[in-house]
């Protein structure tokens, strides 16, 4: 078995790679960012500079908007679905999928994206880029993996929220909006907990998808009438006084536990109810000095009129003082584990290519990717007469003489004839991808092998063997959590496709 040499190492990806995400925009705002070392922009807080995704790159990171991915609250009902996602540097992103033409002008989407792509806080679940290719629009952010606070505060399986946390989310929250609201943009659209987002640590953070409308033209309000701001219901109009209004209804739901109409806990307030008005599930256990500042700053957020509310400087400055526990760790007063966890070894029987790939054993995955031929590939190129010209039988021809070294096993020549094949670009192929893939592996490229697994996946985003590949170039790279997902991700693809009979093996 051949080893190569180290010039292949400045030729492990010598295509064009058309799905890298740009970075410009109709007027960018950002001279040239700095990069990390993994080379993606990043801005001075660690957080990717905001940047244009092409649509083939959301497609491979949702694997092709599956529902397995949709994380929307209301799961395939919401009028834009949001969806977590994996770039190929590895990193998780959350996607929001607006309905076909919302946003019927492109240059209008992108202006207003890059308005909030250029905000950057830790308050901030933070948006990293959006899409608008063809009809297509789409933002991507930070992606929370702990989910929403209406999930905690109201759906909770093991424990409710301590009085500490929700105090720490009322104060960070306003943090947030402070901050929107000092970069000159204070509109926030149908603020509630919903949009409040949990990270890998646990801290609150606001949603960055309510800084942009649903639609160019779209409400700004989808919740119940009874938790609309009263000016929003007279002219229809967000104004920073009707986001202060909402993050009073937020308060609400932080003291209840529930979500009560405002009116309803109004009354309440005014008949001195406020016990009556506390989560009952926090069984006594809160400050009822601190409660009377909450029940008192809700109350004035809640003014009928506008001028009457507090300004959100004025909000931050009320709770400061009621922080307690500092030197706790949100996961910890949560009761979740800080990271998440790895995905179970698949416990569903795995195919001859699965247990290959879980065992690592080369010899065996090359056997059978020699086999297995191009099978796989059908459908995936159209091609009209005309494109039958001399460079596609020069290509074939390459593609040709790249298979005999791959079966004779003299994987250096095999990558230079794959490599000669995908140049050219007039087809492609999730199985040359793969087999080139396989290649890197065997000559010590890694990271080479990962590229080229993750283009076939583009190619072909339901294909295990995809998954299969990149499962082992992450395992040699010593991602071995990462490598647990991706062939848990490939053996639920086998699965689906054996039962409904999709294409690729």
């Amino acid at each position: 078995m051949g080893c190569c040499e180290s010039k292949l190492q400045a030729e492990t990806h010598p295509e064009k790679d058309h799905h890298q995400h740009r970075q410009h925009s109709p007027n960018p705002p950002f001279n040239h960012p700095p990069l990390s070392r993994g080379g993606e922009p990043v801005s001075a807080t660690g957080v990717p500079s905001f940047s244009e995704f092409s649509f083939a790159d959301l497609k491979a990171a949702t694997n092709n908007f599956s529902s397995d991915f949709i994380v929307s609250e209301s799961g395939e009902k919401a009028p834009n679905l949001v969806y977590k996602g994996r770039l190929q540097n590895r990193r998780w992103i959350a996607v929001k999928k607006f309905t076909k033409l919302a946003w019927p002008d492109p240059k209008q989407f992108a202006e207003e994206a890059w308005g909030v792509g250029k905000l950057r806080h830790r308050r901030l679940a933070n948006l990293i880029g959006y899409c608008c290719d063809g009809d297509e629009r789409l933002l991507v952010a930070e992606y929370m993996p702990h989910d929403t606070l209406a999930k905690h505060l109201f759906h909770w399986e093991t424990q409710t929220i301590e009085w500490a946390m929700r105090l720490r989310v009322a104060s960070y929250i306003a943090e947030a909006l402070d901050y929107c609201s000092t970069e000159g943009r204070p509109l926030y659209h149908d603020l509630n907990a919903y949009r409040v987002l949990f990270d890998e640590d646990g801290d609150p953070r606001l949603s960055c998808f309510g800084l942009m409308k649903n639609s160019r033209d779209g409400k700004s309000y989808s919740t119940n009438l009874a938790y609309t701001p009263p000016e929003y219901m007279r002219n229809g109009r967000v104004t920073p006084e009707s986001v202060v209004y909402s993050f009073g209804t937020v308060l609400l739901d932080l003291l209840s536990g529930k979500h009560i109409p405002p009116s309803h806990a109004l009354d309440m307030i005014r008949g001195k109810n406020i016990i009556l008005l506390m989560d009952s599930h926090l069984e006594g256990k809160f400050s009822t000095e601190e409660a009377t500042v909450v029940v008192g700053l809700a109350s004035q957020c809640l003014q009928y009129e506008p001028r009457e509310r507090p300004n959100t400087k004025d909000i931050v400055a009320t709770l400061a003082p009621l922080q307690a526990k500092s030197d706790v760790p949100s996961y910890v007063m949560l009761g979740i584990s800080k990271h998440e966890e790895a995905p179970p070894t698949p416990q569903r029987p795995l195919s001859p290519l699965g247990e290959a790939c879980s065992r690592m054993d080369l010899t065996a995955i090359h056997l059978i990717l020699v086999t297995t031929h191009y099978r796989d590939d059908e459908g995936t190129n159209e091609l009209s007469f005309q494109e039958w010209t001399q460079q596609m039988r020069d290509m074939l021809e390459a593609r040709k003489r790249g298979d005999c070294a791959f079966r004779d096993k003299d994987f250096m020549t095999a990558i230079d004839c794959y490599s000669q094949f995908i140049n050219v670009g007039t087809m492609v192929s999730p199985t040359v991808y793969a087999r080139r893939s396989l290649c890197y592996l065997l000559c010590d490229q890694p990271d080479a092998a990962l590229r080229d697994a993750m283009q076939a996946q583009i190619v072909n985003p339901d294909w295990p063997t995809a998954f299969y590949m990149q499962s082992v170039a992450l395992a040699k790279l010593d991602m071995h959590q990462d490598a647990a997902d991706m062939l848990n991700e490939a053996t639920g693809l086998e699965e689906k496709k054996q039962k409904g009979g999709g294409r690729g093996s």
